[in-house]
């Protein structure tokens, strides 16, 4: 007889399942869970940091910084030096108040009068003459010929001049000719007083009947301040700092041998 075909066995319903309930965690420890940044690509930004290490700086900025450094490991002769020992700011300040009312004319200004002359000449016949006007005077061979003429009553001399040996001279030479003198900071700022980009130094002659008083008062101030650091400017030699890591190492050496001067000096007892 034939076989009766087998039947698939349906498998039964699963029965509902529940898995067993996990007890909550006991937490120890600190209450802030530490979270620490993650600052690889993709990640946490970075915080902000200086940079200026990795620029590449113009060449002017890398030979002012390293001027700077020299002038500070070199011993500097007082000389130069002394153009450390600048104007205070007040009177730096006063200094430049009354500068700028005896700023020298600009080109248009003189074109302009010397219109208005030709025009006067025009009109009445004669030879018209204008009265020198009391004004700044600049240029290095112009303000020593002045100081040699004792005619300037006041140099004002920039603090940085590049090269130095323009001006390196004439704090001697205005001592020498008994003429008072000032560094002040800033050829660019003395430049400004004379329509230039720098100046190298600047002079008064003479100044006007209302700003006699405080100009006579800068003057005294000035030569005030010159008598009490004058041995100081003229002595004192610059320079000669070392970096943090020769100044570290020198005082390593400086305590190791001052041990040994105290073994040697226990070992005689």
């Amino acid at each position: 007889m034939p076989k009766a075909p087998k039947s698939k066995k349906v498998a039964p319903v699963p029965t509902p399942y529940d898995a067993p309930k996990k007890e909550a965690e006991s937490k120890s420890g600190p209450i802030f869970e530490k979270k620490p940044k993650n600052f690889s690509v993709g990640g946490d930004i970075r915080p902000k940091m200086d940079m200026g290490r990795f620029v590449a700086w113009p060449k002017y900025v890398r030979l002012q910084r390293q001027r700077k450094i020299l002038y500070e490991r070199l011993k500097v002769p007082p000389a130069i030096n002394q153009f450390k020992f600048t104007m205070d700011k007040q009177q730096a300040t006063e200094f430049f108040k009354l500068a700028a009312k005896y700023k020298p004319e600009t080109k248009a200004e003189k074109k302009e009068r010397t219109k208005d002359l030709a025009a006067k000449e025009v009109d009445t016949s004669e030879a018209a003459t204008s009265k020198k006007a009391n004004c700044l005077k600049y240029g290095i061979n112009h303000i020593t010929s002045l100081v040699e003429q004792k005619k300037a009553t006041l140099v004002v001399i920039a603090h940085d001049v590049d090269p130095i040996e323009l001006v390196v001279w004439l704090p001697a030479l205005c001592r020498k000719m008994d003429v008072p003198y000032a560094i002040v900071k800033g050829k660019s700022r003395l430049g400004q007083l004379v329509h230039k980009k720098t100046a190298t130094a600047v002079a008064f002659t003479s100044v006007g009947a209302d700003d006699r008083k405080a100009f006579s008062a800068l003057v005294q101030s000035v030569k005030e301040t010159n008598a009490e650091s004058g041995d100081k400017m003229r002595k004192l030699w610059g320079g000669n700092i070392m970096g943090p890591k020769s100044q570290a190492a020198t005082r390593k050496r400086d305590k190791a041998l001052e041990r040994e001067a105290q073994k040697k000096a226990m070992a005689q007892f």
